[in-house]
Order: C-alpha cells, then sequence, then structure tokens
C-alpha cells in the first residue's frame, strides 16, 4: 500500500495501475485478483478509467482485501464535483458479497471525498429493484433523498458520518 491508498480495518482502496487497466480488456488474469475478479461492473470502469488518464485521487479504486491482498472490487468517485457533489459507485465480486466490504468501503470513500476542497456531498442512485445495494447505502451511513418509483438518490454529508 502507498499514501494514495484509503485504508480501512480489513479494506485497501488503491487505484488502477496502468498494468490493471490493460489486463481487463484483454482477458489477462493478474496474481493478485480474487478468482471472480473482474466482474461486469470492474469492466466498464477500467475502461472508463483507461480513457481518462488524468483521473486524479479522488477518482477509481480498486477494493483490495487487506488480509488475503486480492482484489475484490472496484469504487469510486465520479470528478468533478458538481455543485460540491459528488456521485459515487461500487461493486464487490460475487465471492465476497455479505460481508458488509461494500458499506465500509463506500463509507471509507465518502469521508475521504468530505475532505476534498468544495466537496460537501457525496451522492449515489441505486435502482429500488436492488434492495442490498439500498442497504449498502444506508448501513454506510447514507440518507434517502427519495425517488421515483424505479431509483432511489441517497446522500451523506459530514454530519452524517460522525454522528
Amino acid at each position: 500500500m502507498d499514501a494514495s491508498d484509503v485504508t480501512t480495518a480489513r479494506l485497501a482502496l488503491r487505484p488502477w495501475s496502468p498494468d490493471e487497466l490493460a489486463a481487463v480488456p484483454s482477458g489477462a488474469r493478474m496474481d493478485h485478483w480474487a478468482e471472480d475478479f473482474p466482474a461486469e461492473g470492474d469492466v466498464v470502469i477500467a475502461g472508463f478509467v483507461a480513457d481518462r488518464p488524468n483521473v486524479n485521487e479522488y477518482g477509481q479504486r480498486q477494493v483490495i482485501e487487506r488480509s488475503t491482498g486480492l482484489v475484490v472490487g472496484s469504487i469510486g468517485l465520479f470528478w468533478p464535483p458538481t455543485d460540491g457533489a459528488l456521485e459515487i459507485g461500487y461493486g464487490i465480486v460475487p465471492s465476497r458479497r455479505g460481508l458488509g466490504y461494500a458499506s465500509e468501503a463506500a463509507r471509507a470513500l465518502a469521508l475521504f471525498a468530505l475532505a476534498a476542497p468544495g466537496v460537501h456531498t457525496v451522492c449515489a442512485e441505486v435502482e429500488l429493484a436492488n434492495p442490498a445495494s439500498v442497504r449498502v447505502l444506508e448501513k454506510a451511513g447514507f440518507r434517502s433523498l427519495g425517488d421515483d418509483g424505479t431509483t432511489a438518490r441517497f446522500g451523506v454529508q459530514l454530519p452524517d458520518l460522525n454522528g
């Protein structure tokens, strides 16, 4: 791990390396990836990051299980902020779901983002048909900002995470 990592008790959230970004579309397997990484969403995110070489430290990251050193998902912020708000997205591979990793990572990255100049809110949009993802956000400290019957919007600010 290096200084740009965001860490929790169980996870490290580390920026993608150029080698990792090249491996995903080629179908290559890296030794430090969980058996079911990358998932479909990770492939999309790797392409997103690869197309934006100037993504800064507030961008997309891999979720690394500290106990094994394996990449088990991805999480990221969609920079730059709009009117002080950033969007967050996340995904954990099936073999590690149900362990609380997504909530742990979302809370840590939200705290990291809220320390950035000009950022006061971190938001996420989730389909109501995905109650597990709704629960991830609730457990991470995000509050419901409403829904349209199909998707719900959640947000978090520093007071929510310090309470």
